[in-house]
């Protein structure tokens, strides 16, 4: 049976200068997977034409990727928090990389549904993906750092995405001839199965599971218990996280405001080669542009987050502004649509994705503090689940209302969708922040037991933090 190593809550709390290095590796293995998402459907005019389908069916090459997160994001966090980071990441970066490399052997014409079985195995591969920065920031990153570590590690899926609206337009043109655009798809898809065999190859040889010591008070308490062997009790003491996850109502609130933010985000990413070309003939790679404008202005977002959670540890204020902010933008992004200058949609998509995307590593870092000590993989696949469920619906939904409707009508119906989300984020008990409490408790503990001996316990809030994870507060 293996043995526990206990240390101290003061003393024994180090972090290692290779941090820095897991985090790019993590980054790599995220950029790789994102850039895959919008491949297809931010050059949808030409997808279509040289696969002979529908644009519905287009759409559907990023809407697999929520599709197919959805019934393995528990199994995926579940296998996060009982073998770890590198298990979990080696696994995914493994079927990211056949998936890729069954897309780039089956680009022609006919070969449609091929195509689309090897985008579906990468979208799948996200589920091993995505609930990782919360965790790998705790795992290895100290209470100074810790936000802004999840918050470059979500950036990583946000280059991804960035790239996906770049590199596609640029290399894939409208040519007159199939054979013309099928030869710039095959040049397209070899590059983007290369790179997730180079990352699969770095996170064999370098990547660690975790450090020798912990780096945080947070997470010498959580070490302090003993590993368990029985798979039945692993089981139930994952259930009793869900458990107590959809038992917290500020949690609740919160899953439910971030699903309807991101699935929002979905909607603008996968539409917007199609809403671009209806005001702007010919436009498709100002639409690729738009959305790199989008996706770099929310890298920014993103890392200021991080930087003024650690430092203020604003969660609720923060993520109010923020929400709030992003409806300002998807508004404004419709009005510079009919303005008809091209130049103001860069600048509004800026705006637009500064804010939107910039909450998505908030709310991960928020569901940590407020759901501690539940595992972080958990609380992120949670809400990643929650996103994909509200992407796919909306995407759907709004793919139709762009067909009857038009733009326009599908820009308010988002606008107030995330009207609703704001105002479930105004109900959110922002004071009670669990991690911030045990640590303040914890850093001026010299010493902890393993399971079998006392672990204080922190009252704060009137929530009592358990001596077992067994009973995780609600």
């Amino acid at each position: 049976m293996k043995q526990a190593v206990v240390p101290t809550l003061a003393g024994q709390c180090r972090e290692y200068k290779r941090r820095w290095l897991m985090l790019a590796i993590f980054v790599l293995c995220s950029c790789t997977n994102a850039m895959h998402w919008i491949q297809f459907s931010i050059i949808s005019n030409i997808a279509t034409r040289y696969f002979n389908v529908s644009s519905n069916a287009i759409n559907w090459t990023a809407v697999i990727f929520g599709v197919s997160y959805v019934p393995f994001a528990f199994p995926a966090s579940w296998l996060l928090d009982q073998y770890g980071l590198r298990v979990t990441l080696v696994s995914g970066a493994a079927v990211m990389t056949s998936g890729a490399w069954i897309k780039a052997l089956s680009v022609d014409p006919d070969s449609f549904c091929l195509a689309f079985l090897g985008q579906t195995l990468v979208g799948t591969a996200q589920v091993f993906i995505l609930g990782v920065p919360a965790r790998l920031a705790a795992v290895w990153f100290g209470p100074r750092q810790v936000s802004t570590a999840c918050a470059l590690g979500v950036i990583g899926n946000q280059v991804g995405v960035a790239l996906g609206f770049l590199i596609p337009p640029a290399v894939v043109k409208n040519h007159e001839e199939l054979i013309d655009v099928g030869r710039d798809l095959r040049a397209l898809c070899y590059g983007l199965a290369i790179c997730p065999t180079m990352v699969l190859v770095l996170l064999l040889l370098f990547f660690q599971k975790e450090p020798p010591l912990p780096p945080s008070p947070a997470q010498a308490t959580l070490r302090c218990h003993a590993p368990i062997t029985d798979k039945s009790a692993d089981r139930q003491t994952y259930l009793q996280s869900l458990k107590s996850l959809l038992t917290n109502r500020n949690f609740v609130l919160l899953l439910l405001s971030y699903g309807i933010n991101a699935g929002v985000f979905y909607v603008v990413s996968t539409l917007l080669n199609q809403i671009v070309l209806l005001h702007f003939a010919g436009a498709e790679e100002d639409a690729g542009r738009i959305g790199l404008t989008v996706v770099l202005a929310g890298m920014m977002g993103s890392l200021l987050g991080g930087i003024i959670l650690d430092r203020m540890h604003w969660f609720k204020q923060w993520a109010l502004l923020v929400y709030l902010m992003s409806l300002v933008g998807v508004l404004a992004f419709m009005f510079t649509l009919k303005v008809g200058h091209i130049w103001a949609s860069y600048l509004t998509g800026g705006l637009l994705g500064f804010f939107m995307i910039g909450y998505l590593g908030i709310g991960l870092e928020f569901a940590a503090e407020l759901t501690y000590p539940v595992p972080e993989g958990t609380s992120s696949g949670v809400l990643n689940v929650s996103s994909e469920i509200f992407g796919i619906t909306f995407t759907l939904i709004g793919g139709e209302l762009l067909n009857a409707y038009g733009d326009m009508a599908t820009i308010l119906t988002l606008a107030g969708l995330l009207v609703v989300g704001l105002g479930m984020t105004t109900l959110i008990n922002g004071t009670d922040l669990r991690r911030q409490a045990a640590t303040a408790v914890l850093k001026n503990q010299t010493t902890c037991t393993n399971i079998s001996g006392f672990i204080p316990s922190v009252t704060h809030n009137s929530v009592l933090f358990p001596t077992s994870l067994s009973g995780f507060p609600s």
